[in-house]
């Protein structure tokens, strides 16, 4: 008798993601903040802003697909995942009641999360159970220069963004989550083949085999991971092995060697993938990065 496919919460849905497409935190800013701070949007750029207490306002350009006012009176984490210049207005002026930091994404706007978070998270800290002890141990960091400040600081920033993760895969609703990466991870059936595929890219996936890891039957399975991701289960598959060979070719492997970890037959199938999928032959794209 086969086993029973486990529950999500038995699922680990971020490590292999996040193992392959890292996220770099580092601390730009501590303590108080006077009249209007903007921030612009740099090319590869988020942020990840704490409010620890007090009141701010936010604001965003017209269209920027954040709202244009944004009134904050409670602790709030507030996490940009793309470069989207905003303006803190009348930010606490005492004590060291605001931290910020930018992160930089391993692909920049091509990491898978950052395609699927939505322009702005902004996320009262009283929601989020457990991040109380994560925040402490970043302003008592952050309230005196010591050794190896901004290194403990940048990782305490990259604890705090997988709580958030975490929380927004629990509460996709109330997060906002779209169609698309997030949305399949926070699906109780499809995230166990959506973490399959992360962690084993060269396993010789079908759709059935898909489905079977997600404990649907084909038919189901395609239907509901199109209507989740908003594209077919064999279309993110090339997607994410296209995002991974980008990666390895960017670290100097070999066609060959990408090839072999992919699963593909040979270079000239790996190839014409690649090409499918970004336009270009693999050592033309190299070429032009």
């Amino acid at each position: 008798m086969s086993p029973k496919p486990p529950e999500p919460a038995d699922v680990d849905r971020l490590s292999a993601l996040l193992e392959r497409f890292r996220v770099h935190a580092h601390l730009l800013h501590t303590g108080p903040l006077c009249g209007v701070t903007h921030f612009a949007a740099a090319p590869g750029r988020a942020f990840l802003h704490v409010l620890r207490r007090g009141q701010m306002q936010v604001t965003h350009q017209a269209g920027a697909g954040a709202p244009r006012r944004l009134q904050l009176s409670e602790p709030t984490l507030l996490f940009y995942p793309r470069p989207l210049a905003h303006d803190f207005h009348n930010a606490p002026q005492e004590g060291s009641d605001f931290v910020c930091a930018t992160l930089d994404f391993d692909g920049g706007e091509r990491h898978p999360l950052v395609q699927a978070l939505p322009a702005l998270v902004a996320l009262p800290i009283a929601e989020v159970a457990g991040i109380e002890q994560t925040l402490a141990l970043l302003f008592a960091e952050t309230e005196r220069v010591r050794c190896g400040q901004r290194l403990l600081a940048g990782r305490l920033f990259e604890v705090l963004l997988l709580q958030l993760l975490r929380w927004l895969l629990d509460h996709p609703e109330a997060g906002h989550v779209q169609p698309g990466l997030l949305a399949g991870l926070a699906h109780p059936r499809l995230a166990r083949a959506l973490t399959g595929l992360h962690e084993r890219p060269g396993h010789g996936w079908t759709l059935a085999a898909m489905a079977q890891a997600a404990g649907m039957s084909r038919s189901s399975f395609a239907a509901e991971f199109h209507a989740t991701l908003g594209m077919t289960p064999g279309a993110y598959l090339l997607a994410w092995r296209v995002s991974l060979a980008q990666t390895l070719l960017r670290q100097g492997q070999r066609v060959q060697q990408v090839c072999d970890q992919l699963g593909y037959a040979s270079a000239a199938a790996f190839s014409r993938a690649f090409a499918q999928a970004v336009g270009t032959s693999p050592r033309a794209w190299l070429r032009a990065q």
